[in-house]
């Protein structure tokens, strides 16, 4: 997540150096060759100018739901947030306060679940963006990913025993089944009469609020941006970009006739149709690496910082000292 004002326009440049070089060269070519007398290469602009409405709906459909992707992350994060602090101090006062045991265990349980979470959401697939190499650029050097950084056994052995840690990690889905020995720890407590029936219910419902936002994470995560309607955004893009230059080179042509100009004004066609080509361009890219909110992109909801502040919150209910340090921004990025 960006936590600045606004990108600069350096790190815009940066980000879409590449691209807009390519576009440069593809406005370039056809402006050289008419200039050297292929003047038949000048197509009318109409049909352009349609095709470029069409595709301004279709990017703006594309972005729409794209933002709707990453602020529904952001929504189901934000009730993780608002969950453990409730179950915390539900445990806490349930189960004997902040000196027992026990609490200190499903504590630290859930810290593991967070941890295990966030590894999984992390995790690549096929259809992500970051291995391009704009994304893979932006990234060196600018901000880190700290599940890439780190392994997920050493970070769980933060905060389980070593039988439960054995366990946990024998498991596909970990976070599934972190979940599963809370409630398998909440039923032994109620059969025992350590919890009432209300307390028992109460602490069940925190349970199932966690995998349910554990399952609509998971849903983002491994259901992306529909292929066909993210394959003909691009298929449009593509060809609105060649057919751009080869749309203006007569307009562009004639407008220093009977001026000073005349011959020489075709040359505007390179910067003004590349400029063109570039914001629909950018408008496209900007959608598509905010389309899958848990990547490791510099636009992701920050579940590592996140997933912090909770465990900040939840050892100060048990008065531990000293406290993790927050995850602070770097270079305005947060993650």
């Amino acid at each position: 997540m960006h936590t600045g004002r606004r990108y600069t326009p350096l790190e815009f440049f940066r980000w879409t150096l590449r691209d807009t070089l390519l576009i440069l060269v593809i406005s370039t070519i056809p402006t050289v060759l008419y200039a050297s007398g292929l003047t038949f290469l000048a197509f009318p602009w109409q049909p352009i100018a349609i095709l470029g409405t069409s595709l301004a709906f279709i990017v703006g459909f594309k972005n729409n739901a794209s933002y709707g992707r990453i602020w529904e992350a952001r929504q189901i994060y934000g009730a993780i947030i608002n969950d453990s602090r409730s179950f915390a101090y539900t445990v806490r006062d349930a189960l004997g306060g902040k000196d027992s045991e026990l609490v200190k265990v499903m504590f630290y349980r859930h810290f593991a679940w967070l941890t295990a979470l966030r590894f999984q959401l992390r995790e690549p697939r096929t259809w992500e963006n970051m291995n391009t190499s704009s994304n893979r650029e932006f990234l060196n050097g600018h901000y880190r990913v700290y599940e890439w950084e780190h392994k997920i056994e050493e970070e769980l052995a933060k905060y389980l025993s070593k039988e439960e840690l054995d366990y946990i990690l024998s498991k596909k889905n970990r976070a599934t089944q972190l979940t599963a020995l809370q409630s398998e720890t909440l039923a032994s407590l109620r059969k025992t009469g350590a919890l009432t029936d209300i307390q028992w219910m109460e602490l069940q419902n925190s349970i199932v609020k966690f995998t349910d936002a554990q399952g609509k994470a998971e849903r983002i995560k491994n259901f992306p941006y529909p292929r066909n309607f993210a394959s003909v955004t691009t298929y449009l893009m593509i060809i609105f970009i060649l057919l751009l230059p080869f749309g203006l080179l007569r307009e562009y042509s004639q407008i220093g006739q009977g001026t000073f100009l005349e011959g020489y004004t075709i040359w505007f066609n390179i910067p003004f149709s590349a400029v063109a080509a570039w914001v629909f361009h950018v408008l496209d890219a900007v959608g598509e690496s905010a389309v899958n909110p848990f990547e490791g992109s510099a636009n992701d909801v920050p579940i590592t910082q996140i997933s912090r502040t909770v465990e900040i919150d939840m050892r100060d209910m048990l008065d531990e000292s000293p406290l993790p340090d927050p995850i602070t921004p770097t270079n305005n990025i947060v993650l």
